[in-house]
């Protein structure tokens, strides 16, 4: 039995397509990584403007997020699935032929486009999937947002080490296309679910203005200085906006975001421990690569290539695919809110095993699989969560907004893990390098944040009728 307006009897094929979307959308974030010390002499630009490659794709991501949801809502998750190709396609080939900075960044950005597929593909699955395979089916996809980052690394390592940059991102649009097709031919044509309400321009313009002018803020803040005035006024100039935003979210008749709903107690404490597991995951994304690959003369850095180091964190990617499916039977057996506990507890765990075998190419290993052994079980509570408390008319909208979350986790983690690691250093020669406290302080802060997230998961209220 379905949900589908189409009853489809390949739901296997259902949940491997969305996945795949998901995973290839998250695989966008990772992909100029081993290009960054090349691409000031790739694009002829400075170090500063370059940054702009990976902050575009990080800005696009967390705007497009929530209004695809409540697109989704309004028109049809399946057609807003396929509108959200055409930027990752089209971005891809920018960034293929891009001979200088600015068509790589607008090509990035329309890439950071394709992440709305995530939430709208978990959205999805509550109308064409049965109800017995439900739980396990949003863990897999939502989890294929950690996959993707953890197994796009080595992959575009590989390529870069091996073949020439462009072929990354011509691979990019290839995939793009090929989801283009299988969402075409194997996801059902489901009818609308807030059918006949418009679409609040105001309120995401206002939402696009407030989001863009925090995220700089935040991923600019270390470099242009916490205190500098662009840094200070793009902060103030977010809040102002995202108070006015709020404002209108309450008081408009159909609502970007139903902000009602985002305060029941049950959405909420989601809401909020997903910001805390967002920069719990990060953290290790940020430390471990980079232990990884610091010279040996330091006496901590394990002097990896990217190549080898990419390989060193696959299997922290793998562990996610491989937990999900059991997140999803955790679920069904002991509740969404058990199995969210148990991810960030295994979170934190995961640090306090960085701390103990830190110095080890294959300690390091073993801590970032447990560390995303963690965050795959969290990311597939969390939607579980959101969408027992909603109704059917906002899924994809709520799933939208605890990504948008998410994501915003991760900004302030990388704001956060950066700062800690450029205030803790040492300069040898013409070097400035992280301190061994330094790393190891930036770790703490990570099981930090897991320990904080786990406080707040045993917040979350039990489900009722009034949640």
């Amino acid at each position: 039995m379905t949900h589908s307006i189409h009853p489809t009897p390949h739901p296997r094929a259902i949940v491997a397509t969305l996945a795949f979307a998901g995973i290839v959308a998250a695989v966008m974030q990772t992909l100029v990584t081993p290009l960054l010390p090349q691409l000031p002499q790739i694009l002829n630009t400075s170090q500063s403007n370059a940054a702009w490659v990976i902050t575009a794709t990080l800005l696009a991501a967390a705007v497009s997020v929530p209004l695809t949801g409540r697109l989704g809502d309004l028109y049809g998750k399946r057609l807003v699935l396929l509108v959200c190709t055409i930027p990752l396609a089209i971005g891809s080939i920018m960034c293929a032929l891009a001979s200088s900075v600015y068509p790589m960044i607008v090509g990035r950005g329309l890439q950071g486009i394709g992440m709305g597929m995530v939430p709208l593909g978990i959205a999805l699955l509550r109308d064409a999937v049965p109800v017995h395979k439900l739980s396990s089916s949003i863990a897999l996809v939502s989890a294929s947002i950690g996959i993707g980052a953890g197994i796009g690394l080595p992959l575009s390592a590989a390529v870069s080490e091996y073949a020439n940059w462009r072929a990354l991102f011509w691979g990019s649009a290839l995939l793009a296309v090929a989801i283009a097709m299988l969402v075409w031919r194997l996801i059902p044509n489901t009818s609308p679910t807030a059918k006949g309400e418009r679409f609040d321009v105001v309120g995401a313009c206002g939402l696009a203005i407030g989001l863009v002018c925090f995220l700089i803020g935040v991923s600019k803040g270390s470099e242009w200085g916490w205190t500098a005035i662009p840094t200070i006024g793009l902060l103030l100039a977010s809040i102002i906006t995202l108070i006015a935003w709020g404002t209108w979210e309450l008081h408009t008749h159909e609502p970007l975001i139903d902000l009602r709903t985002t305060v029941k107690p049950r959405v909420l404490t989601t809401n909020l421990a997903s910001v805390f597991v967002g920069i719990g995951m990060y953290a290790s994304m940020l430390v471990l690569p980079q232990l990884l690959q610091y010279p040996e003369s330091t006496g901590y850095g394990l002097e990896q290539s990217m190549l080898a180091t990419g390989l060193w964190m696959l299997p922290g990617g793998l562990m996610m695919m491989l937990v999900s499916p059991l997140g999803g039977r955790l679920i069904d057996v002991r509740g969404p809110k058990f199995t969210l506990i148990s991810g960030v507890a295994t979170l934190a765990a995961g640090y306090v095993l960085a701390q103990l075998l830190f110095g080890t190419s294959w300690g390091l290993m073993v801590s970032l699989m447990v560390i995303n052994s963690g965050v795959g079980l969290a990311y597939g509570a969390m939607p579980a969560l959101i969408m027992s408390s909603v109704p059917r008319s906002a899924t994809a909208t709520a799933n939208g907004f605890n990504a948008l979350m998410r994501s915003l986790g991760t900004s302030i983690g990388a704001a956060i893990i950066g700062a800690t690691l450029a205030q803790m250093t040492v300069s040898t020669g013409e070097q400035t390098l992280t301190t061994e406290a330094g790393f190891r302080v930036a770790l703490i802060v990570g099981g930090t944040v897991a320990a904080l997230a786990l406080f707040i998961a045993s917040l979350i209220p039990s489900a009722n009728p009034e949640d």
